[in-house]
């Protein structure tokens, strides 16, 4: 029934397992891969023809896990799962980048590729399996697709690279970087670093090259078994020839002018009219579709051309030089921080809020549940490229450019136990012309020190781009949105004066190599130190403090055995210090008590309640308290707290007392001495001699 092909090899020191031909046979191409004991089931359907009118490549990639993964039930109300998280977000991006540049030119049959998470061993993340799984079923499935690529883990620690770290081995690394490539080059590159020198960052990254070429050898030896017969491509409906020459004839030098414009709206209206004009005079010739794909292509040789050709830029620039920069702090007068960073036509609002613990978001993953202190919001709205769009939730571009600029930042925060507050960054792209999420990093940096936030070190970052013919190439420093669209690497450097916290690459092309990343590397060092030498303008370090709008955290440690009668009976008494001073209190099983409010003063109290709590009363020492209860025999009185202690008939006054309530009555504050302890433990209070002491005589008159 079954007709099954299996290939295995020991990949850093754990087996790789590829079959097909048993689970999802009816998908185009359908690959089950096994690392260590994590499965990832990955599959590939692509649509007979395409869609009438299409003029984009229409690819889907979902990654997807499922709880049963790791032998959990899903939370929530429905215990099944539904929107995809951010990691699965994420990872579906990290697959995307890749794969998407080695269709076959002209290929826009809609196309998806899933890969479902079976099994999770807790120590190998699917990620890296996925997209080996998904290059696998692209290559086996007869789709023209120009690969296969493989990509790998690279941790580094001691020195020393290592292959496909585990989850332990990766929280002690100084390194998380995920690289992807075919046989030629690297195509991706995703990464967290501890600010590690350019020098060991590209040596990471050639070292996940040269460590996944097993891998790819396993994917053309599992294909050269079972692959299908590849598909036909037809040609094209046009003479592309004809038409490229028709449109150099007609709009050519339009363009060429258009590209001359710095200011990135009136360069756009020049293109929309050219564009307009190729339209209008070609239409008996050429389909509309057709014109505009040329056109594009037209656009993109233009401005490639003279990049090569000249040196300058769009905007009049050379390689290397980055465009102007004004930084600016506390804009906002209620924000606990802020920043408006401006890069060209970039700009990003950045806003910091600072909370407690209770503010951390809990986090529902397949490893288990856990608590994240520091969160980075990127927000795109459609104004910010002059253009009227849909608002809604983050899509997945929001989402991947926050966590790059996380990224970048988390190395750099301080200790929580430094700084106990829960960090939340939005940042609000409020112009956009290249590289928003380097501006991001840098507008969070100075948003956190606004805050009082003591970063170890203010973070940076540049894109950077790339021009790439058969006669040549050029890297371009602090790319344009143009430069983005038309060239041929998105290439984001974040770091400090010291070193690199977050690299993330894509390429167009097939593959770059060794030697132009060095050289990007090398040119984005000197960007962000220029950029960093700019922000300092604006701020060097942390304000001594935090925002007065911030609340004020305070920590203090109490006995473990204590931490009952600080909550008291269902959190009867922990609400009611709540209720009454108006702090926020976070009490930790190790006893770390954490009372954070915007006013000092609530703090204080707060914090003295609790101290009176978990004192100890000591002999001899005077304590103020409150009679809470009159007996024949004495008073009952209430100190250090819920602490009550008996003062006795005989010790309410220095002279001879016929009746208790001639002295005190219920709710009077008075001022008691400890002066010893019975059998069970009570405490023996005394006003008698606190009169003797301070020669004062507290006994109320008889009326």
């Amino acid at each position: 029934m079954f007709t099954v092909h299996r290939k295995e090899i020991e990949w850093g020191g754990r087996k790789l397992v590829l079959e097909t031909g048993k689970i999802a046979r009816q998908a185009n191409g359908a690959v089950l891969v096994t690392y260590g004991d994590t499965t990832v089931l990955c599959t590939a359907v692509a649509a007979k023809a395409p869609k009438p009118g299409i003029d984009f490549f229409p690819l889907t990639v979902n990654y997807q896990e499922k709880a049963f993964a790791a032998g959990k039930i899903p939370g929530g109300f429905f215990k099944r799962e539904g929107r995809p998280t951010e990691k699965e977000t994420l990872v579906s991006r990290l697959i995307d980048r890749p794969i998407r540049p080695l269709f076959a030119d002209g290929f826009r049959n809609e196309t998806q590729v899933v890969c479902t998470v079976l099994s999770h061993d807790l120590e190998n993340d699917p990620d890296i399996v996925a997209m080996v799984g998904a290059s696998a079923a692209l290559t086996i499935s007869g789709i023209p697709f120009l690969g296969p690529i493989a990509a790998a883990r690279v941790g580094y620690k001691n020195g020393q690279y290592i292959l496909n770290p585990t989850r332990d081995e990766v929280g002690d690394s100084d390194l998380d970087l995920v690289v992807a490539g075919t046989v030629e080059g690297v195509l991706m590159v995703e990464s967290e670093a501890k600010e590690l020198t350019e020098e060991v960052m590209l040596g990471a990254v050639m070292f996940g090259h040269t460590n996944f070429q097993p891998v790819i050898n396993l994917i053309i030896d599992l294909a050269e078994e079972a692959a299908k017969e590849p598909w036909d491509l037809p040609e094209p409906a046009y003479d592309r020839k004809a038409l490229k020459a028709r449109l150099r004839e007609t709009v050519g030098a339009a363009v060429e002018a258009a590209y001359t414009e710095t200011v990135k709206q009136s360069r756009y209206e020049k293109v929309g009219a050219a564009k307009a004009k190729a339209l209008e005079t070609l239409a008996e010739e050429f389909d509309a579709q057709s014109i505009g794909f040329e056109f594009k292509e037209l656009e993109a040789d233009i401005l490639r051309g003279a990049v090569l050709k000249t040196g300058r830029r769009i905007d009049g620039r050379d390689t290397k030089t980055v465009r102007p920069i004004v930084s600016e702090v506390g804009i906002l007068p209620r924000a606990h921080g802020s920043a408006l960073f401006t890069r060209g036509e970039t700009q990003a609002l950045v806003v910091t809020t600072l909370g407690t613990s209770q503010d951390e978001q809990i986090i529902d993953a397949l490893e288990g549940e856990y608590r994240e202190h520091f969160m980075l919001h990127y927000n795109f709205p459609p104004y910010s490229v002059g253009e009227a769009g849909r608002m809604g939730s983050p899509g997945r571009r929001e989402i991947g450019h926050g966590k790059l600029a996380w990224r970048a930042i988390h190395p750099l925060l301080p200790k929580k136990e430094d700084f106990p507050y829960t960090l939340r960054v939005v940042s609000e792209v409020t112009e956009s012309n290249g590289s928003s999420s380097m501006a991001t990093v840098c507008g969070t940096s100075l948003s956190l020190m606004d805050a009082g936030a003591p970063l170890i070190r203010p973070v940076a970052g540049i894109a950077m781009g790339l021009i790439k013919e058969d006669h040549g190439f050029a890297v371009l420093s602090d790319i344009l949105g143009d430069e983005d669209h038309l060239g041929d690497m998105d290439f984001k450097v974040a770091g400090t004066e010291v070193g690199v916290t977050a690299l993330q690459m894509d390429i167009k092309i097939t593959s770059i190599t060794e030697e132009i990343m060095k050289i990007a590397l090398g040119q984005a060092k000197d960007g962000r130190l220029h950029i960093l030498g700019e922000m300092s303008k604006a701020l060097t370090g942390a304000r001594e403090g935090v925002n007065e709008n911030a609340p004020r955290i305070t920590v203090i440690n109490i006995p473990k055995e204590k931490i009952r009668d600080v909550i008291g009976s269902g959190g009867k008494v922990i609400r009611e210090i709540v209720e009454q001073t108006g702090a926020k209190i976070d009490i930790d099983d190790d006893g770390t008590v954490k009372v954070s409010a915007v006013d000092q003063k609530k703090s204080d109290a707060a914090i003295e309640w609790i101290k009176g709590i978990v004192a100890e009363p000591e002999m001899n020492v005077v304590y103020t308290g409150k009679v809470v209860k009159v007996v024949d025999f004495g008073a009952f009185v209430n100190f250090l707290g819920s602490r009550d202690g008996l003062v006795h008939i005989s010790e309410l006054a220095q002279q001879r007392v016929g009746k208790v309530s001639d002295v005190v009555s219920q709710g009077d504050s008075v001022k008691v001495k400890v002066i010893g302890f019975d059998d069970r433990g009570k405490v023996k209070l005394s006003m008698k001699q606190v009169d003797q002491a301070t020669g004062e005589d507290l006994t109320k008159k008889a009326e």
